[in-house]
């Protein structure tokens, strides 16, 4: 399976009457984009506006964020099963528009009003101590603020967003078909390198059998109920693999530009040929209710590695709490299975990082590379300009915690309300040296 993505940067975005790309620079046919959003009838209104890095702009309500693509060649199109039928994709051209994304920030209460299952948004700022914190601060936004009708259930909600954010994305990106690209880059492994180590990326999904959804999707279709799964790293660029927009709100939480950008993925794929053998992506469910399941998801996915022949993994998961436990049974099931393992995590440790840094030990995880701390406090100051849904905001999604402006000076006790504050599988600059 051979994808070329073309690549054309975007360092502008333009409000206007037209779709036009030239020189880095994007204009965007407001009043289109703004029709194409409201054709769903579960939304009640919609606009647009653009955030640069920089700007003393705080955006609110954001429940996912994703990269504009468009597939110009090859089957499907994509985000297969939400914009179009299910046919296979990771193969042939995909343009993008890289060094901008769009951001769906909605209003939307939810059904559900506490517990794990509770609908969840996120912050995000432009300048000050959150931006040197996000991943998403250093890129251009066009934030689609909307408002679902009131009284959806979560499930509809969801679709209602997931929907309208990844129509405008691919709008966008089409502008670009009959263009040239700056850059393209191409993605396959089907030549294999002898005496190179086979190395897979093991990848955790936390679901939550409470949940209608299980916070990832596959051709959209709810992980919550899969064993361990093949799939190809090709699938995760053409937008195969998406999130739950009304619990994305999270920072340990993925959003779909995440997938589409996936830093490990990726890091495989350059090593590919030189330092090892890249054998794919298994996506594998965890957070099983009891440790008889925690321990048959663990096998299962071991199970599959070795039958793929991989001799390592790199391991990492997404989400909080007991489902840690499926990971480092994971790591413990690959290493008796003769497959060495690598973990990739981020770590929590406490305010003062003294605690405990993870939840869970097994002997065989004698490898482990941190990607940053989730629990260290962040003060944000006041911003000039609030973009998004919401002028007030609820720091803590606990019933009874008071709204404050969004607009002023913020506290928070952990980062997993910034988006991209929780640095989940190495995407930031975090380097790490022994000593």
């Amino acid at each position: 399976m051979k994808l070329e993505l073309a690549e054309f940067p975007v360092k502008h975005v333009r409000l206007g009457r037209r779709f036009a790309y030239q020189g880095g620079t994007l204009e965007v046919n407001e009043d289109e984009l703004i029709d194409h959003v409201l054709e769903d009838s579960r939304i009640t209104d919609a606009a647009l506006a653009v955030a640069m890095p920089g700007e003393k702009v705080r955006i609110t309500g954001i429940r996912d964020i994703v990269e504009p693509r468009y597939k110009v060649s090859g089957s499907g199109q994509v985000f297969p099963g939400i914009l179009g039928p299910v046919n296979d994709v990771g193969e042939g051209r995909t343009h993008r528009l890289s060094g901008m994304t769009v951001i769906a920030a909605a209003e939307y209460e939810g059904t559900i009003r506490a517990g794990t299952t509770v609908q969840r948004s996120a912050i995000l700022d432009m300048s000050g101590p959150g931006a040197d914190i996000s991943r998403f601060s250093k890129q251009v936004h066009l934030v689609v603020s909307f408002r679902i009708i009131p009284g959806l259930a979560e499930l509809e909600a969801h679709t209602a967003i997931q929907l309208a954010e990844f129509k405008v994305a691919q709008r966008l990106a089409q502008v670009t078909e009959e263009l040239t690209a700056e850059k393209i880059r191409t993605y396959e492994f089907k030549t294999r390198t002898a005496g190179l180590p086979k190395v897979m990326l093991i990848q955790g999904c936390i679901t939550d059998p409470q949940h209608v959804h299980s916070g990832v999707g596959y051709y959209g279709l709810s992980l919550r109920n899969s064993m361990a799964t093949f799939v190809h790293p090709n699938e995760l660029f053409d937008g195969a693999v998406t999130v739950d927009t009304t619990r994305s709100g999270r920072g340990y939480y993925p959003t779909t530009w995440d997938w589409q950008n996936h830093p490990l993925v990726l890091g495989l794929y350059e090593a590919h040929g030189r330092n090892l053998n890249f054998g794919g992506v298994i996506l594998q469910r965890i957070r099983f209710e009891t440790a008889h399941g925690k321990e048959v998801g663990a096998q299962n996915a071991a199970r599959l590695a070795k039958a793929l022949h991989a001799d390592g993994a790199l391991v990492t998961w997404i989400g909080g709490g007991n489902a840690f436990v499926d990971v480092m049974l994971t790591v413990k099931a690959c290493e008796r299975n003769g497959i060495k393992t690598t973990l990739v995590t981020y770590e929590h440790g406490g305010k003062a990082g003294l605690d405990s840094p993870l939840l869970f030990y097994v002997p065989e995880a004698d490898a482990v590379v941190s990607t940053g701390s989730l629990d260290r406090a962040v003060d944000l100051p006041a911003m000039e300009k609030v973009i998004g849904p919401y002028e007030e905001i609820k720091v803590l999604s606990y019933p009874g915690v008071p709204a404050v402006s969004a607009r002023g000076p913020l506290s928070l006790e952990a980062r997993d309300s910034i988006i991209g504050g929780v640095d989940l599988w190495g995407e930031g600059t975090w380097v790490c040296h022994g000593y």
